[in-house]
């Protein structure tokens, strides 16, 4: 049996929860409830697609989907890694260390956010306050570490 990681906290430690490590990222349902409201806006295309009706359940039951997950999940940005939690339940850890980048799209109105890991890529909904998204990530993890264009296939 390998030995316990002690960088990895411990799910059935109590002291192992969402915020204990660090700063604990408060939901948002910005971004749910807009694409809830573009799949019910698509629903008024009817009288001249009738394919809208399909198209406008499709997308707001994503915006369901999404609205769930905004409250099921927690972003937890401690001294070493992005902690990714259910409720109690630790799903992922993604150490700083192998982190290449990050970036979030649309300042304004940021809906996507995308980070880059040596063997990973990942883009993720903003389902959580993007001001302190971008602080935590500011201080956690350089923006410009990463190249904008990769330099070889390799790096892709």
């Amino acid at each position: 049996m390998p030995a316990p990681d002690p960088l990895t906290p411990d799910p059935l430690d109590p002291s192992a929860t969402p915020g204990s490590s660090g700063i604990v990222l408060a939901p948002s349902f910005g971004v749910p409830l807009g694409v809830i409201a573009l799949g019910l806006a698509a629903l008024t295309l009817r009288p001249w697609w009738s394919g809208a009706i399909w198209l406008g359940a499709s997308v707001a039951v994503f915006g369901l989907f999404l609205l769930l997950q905004t409250s099921l999940l927690r972003l937890e940005f401690s001294g070493d890694a992005l902690l990714v939690w259910r409720q109690q339940s630790l799903l992922r850890r993604f150490p700083y260390a192998a982190w290449l980048g990050w970036k979030l799209f649309w300042p304004g109105l940021p809906v996507l956010f995308y980070f880059r890991e040596q063997r990973s890529i990942h883009l993720l909904p903003v389902l959580f306050d993007a001001a302190t998204l971008r602080q935590q990530l500011e201080l956690h993890v350089s923006p410009s570490s990463s190249p904008e264009r990769p330099d070889s296939p390799s790096d892709l």
